[in-house]
């Protein structure tokens, strides 16, 4: 790999250091010692990670992180602090600056190598695309070689110098075969094989082991190791390709998701305790089995780090000064984010009331401080595994719940669907019986209206021999009679758009306005209304429908206007979310919009007949018409300033070739 890693540190010997460990990893390292060189260093190169130590000769790193953060083109560059473990207030600091990890001094090389390439990974979008090789060999001319040719064969390629480095980018990256050597610094081939294999995220990976001996039996003890294929390196690159082909061939794939999270990636320890000495000498310990070991002098040093760092156990004094171990051990326990972290208490005092109440306070272990460090590196991998095996229980337990779920939320839809069909069908056969009734009763009233009004006409024929008051009568019965048979052509109306089949083709909305329009400017020809249509205005419907609905919102618009001065009418249309939704709007009387639903109902008015004549079916008429085309009709308005009608007509149907 080409990335840049920026080392900002004033002290030569960890310039050096680290400029080896990631050249030696691949990585194009630029050592600086201040933190001017470092800003002059990201203004001049495409930096992909940092190292930076918090005490530098002209200022704080802290500071220049803080920069970083504050940029739009490097607020999201992975950033790692290195600086003295014992200044706890700087890993504060620098983790709630906006720190993606703090390592603390004296470091493990291959540690911070790995912990730069998973920040690295994280920030490039995770894990390199598939297959992924995991390549683990000390020499670099070996590597860069092996390293060229697999990627010509088209594997991407992870690098790792030492075991160490191997275990945690396996964990991180999680490949789908390692290469790896058998000689090599700290931990050697063969073990990376066996750790492998006891990872329960990793051991289905397909090992090679090369070896560059002929020692007899080192083919048997790569295979014991657990190692697939064995391989040479005097046998030469082709056949490494080969058996690398063939035991990929071999082995079956499974689900990305399907294995839990691999106990190999690194994993942090917070040590509290308020002596010194056995505080570093626990972290020596610790940081020879590959853990981070995270230091702290008091409880409550430990609960201001927990709010900034996550970490996988605690190591925890009993007796220290101001907040005890028992005290910051139920505060732990008691807070649900950090509460199932496991938490070992230590003391120096081996006495059994101390221990119950260590563990009355929620630790999950107790053990003398006067124990064997052995014994304390076993109780922390022994408190991890168990960490590890609920976690995979839990794990199993959500994906049984979630396909229970998905089951049983499958069932109630096919359950609502069967039952929204039960109500579909016998909503749609009420509105038949309804609109069957609504025409029969129609009809029926006709002859006793006609009757009415026949009857009337011959009073009025005799009107000479009726007096003034009888006349009244009269008109008024005459009157009434008009005014119901008005609403029974309303009645018919509404029934007859009920009941008549939909036939929906591409209509020209616009040429239809203008023609109902025209219309209605010929019914009034003494009136001025300045009617504007948007040009264009496309729909998919029932053109026969439609048109009535257009006769009723615009003869609504003109009937409203009446008494408006400069009477005004538009018709026009809008685009939201994919959505057309066409508009009436005029300036005439308006109404308030607390009780515009009432519109759309028959029958219903918010205007006084004497004003406004009308039945009060035209907008329930083009409530239904719409509702028939899968749209929905609003309105909104304001008494005096006028009114708009909304309305859309459902989706369209998809064209055809």
């Amino acid at each position: 790999m080409s990335d840049v890693v920026l080392i900002v540190d004033d002290s030569l010997t960890v310039r050096m250091d680290l400029t080896e460990a990631f050249e030696s990893a691949g990585f194009h390292p630029r050592p600086c010692r201040t933190l001017e060189e470092a800003r002059q260093a990201l203004g001049g190169a495409d930096v992909a990670v940092v190292v930076l130590d918090v005490l530098l000769p002209d200022g704080d790193g802290i500071e220049l992180l803080r920069e970083l953060r504050a940029s739009p083109s490097m607020q999201d560059m992975p950033v790692l602090l290195l600086s003295t473990e014992t200044e706890v207030r700087d890993r504060v600091r620098g983790l709630s600056v906006g720190a993606d990890e703090y390592v603390g001094k004296p470091y493990d090389r291959s540690y911070v190598v790995a912990r730069a390439r998973q920040l690295l990974h994280r920030h490039q979008g995770a894990r390199p695309q598939m297959p992924a090789i995991l390549l683990v060999d000390d020499s670099m001319t070996f590597r860069t070689e092996l390293c060229a040719a697999l990627e010509r064969e088209g594997y991407s390629v992870v690098e790792a110098a030492t075991g160490e480095e191997a275990l945690a980018a396996a964990a991180d990256a999680a490949p789908q075969a390692v290469v790896v050597d058998g000689v090599l610094p700290g931990i050697d081939g063969a073990t990376v094989v066996r750790r492998l294999r006891l990872d329960a995220a990793l051991r289905r990976t397909p090992c090679v082991l090369l070896t560059a001996s002929d020692v007899p039996g080192a083919e048997l003890g790569a295979l014991e190791a657990g190692a697939d294929a064995f391989v040479r390196k005097d046998d030469g690159i082709p056949v490494i390709l080969a058996r690398l082909a063939a035991v990929l061939r071999a082995t079956p794939l499974w689900e990305s998701g399907s294995e839990p999270d691999s106990v190999l990636g690194p994993k942090r320890v917070l040590a509290v305790d308020d002596s010194p000495t056995f505080l570093h000498e626990l972290a020596a310990a610790l940081q020879g089995e590959g853990y981070d070991v995270v230091l702290a002098r008091s409880g409550e040093d430990a609960l201001d780090l927990l709010a900034v760092q996550p970490v996988d156990c605690v190591l925890l004094d009993l007796l220290m000064p101001g907040l005890s171990g028992e005290e910051t051990c139920r505060r732990i326990k008691g807070a649900p984010v950090i509460r199932d972290i496991p938490l070992i208490m230590l003391t120096a005092v081996e006495d059994r009331e101390a221990m119950i109440a260590g563990l009355g306070a929620g630790a999950d272990d107790y053990i003398a401080k006067s124990a064997d460090l052995e014994v304390l590196k076993a109780r922390v991998r022994a408190q991890l595994r168990r960490r590890q095996f609920e976690e995979e229980h839990r794990r199993i337990r959500e994906q049984l719940l979630r396909v229970e779920l998905e089951a049983a939320e499958a069932r109630v839809a096919r359950e609502l669907a069967e039952v929204r069909a039960a109500l579909v069908q016998e909503l749609e056969r009420k509105n038949r019986e309804l609109e069957a009734f609504s025409y029969s009763v129609s009809h029926d009233l006709r002859a006793p209206l006609r009757g009415l009004e026949g009857f009337s006409r011959l009073l009025e024929a005799q009107a000479a021999d009726l007096d003034e008051k009888s006349r009244h009568y009269l008109d008024r019965i005459r009157s009434a009679a008009r005014r119901m048979s008005e609403l029974i052509d309303g009645l018919l109306a509404l029934s007859r758009v009920g009941r008549a089949e939909l036939s929906r083709a591409p209509v020209d909305l616009s040429a239809l306005a203008r023609d109902v329009a025209a219309e209605l400017e010929r019914a009034e020809p003494d009136r001025s209304v300045r009617v504007t249509i948007q040009e264009d205005l496309a729909a998919e419907g029932d053109r026969r429908l439609l048109r009535i609905a257009l006769e009723n919102l615009l003869g609504n618009a003109f009937k409203f206007t009446a008494k408006t001065a400069d009477a005004a009418v538009e018709l026009g249309a809008a685009e939201s979310e994919g959505q057309r939704t066409y508009f009436v709007r005029d300036n005439g009387a308006g109404f308030d919009s607390a009780y515009a639903q009432r519109l759309f109902a028959p029958f219903q008015r918010l205007h006084d007949e004497s004003d406004f004549p009308g039945t009060g079916i035209g907008l329930a008429t083009v409530h239904r018409i719409v509702e028939r085309h899968g749209g929905r009709v609003w309105a909104e308005g304001v008494v005096g300033l006028g009114a708009t009608l909304f309305w859309t007509l459902g989706p369209r149907r998809a064209s055809r070739d």
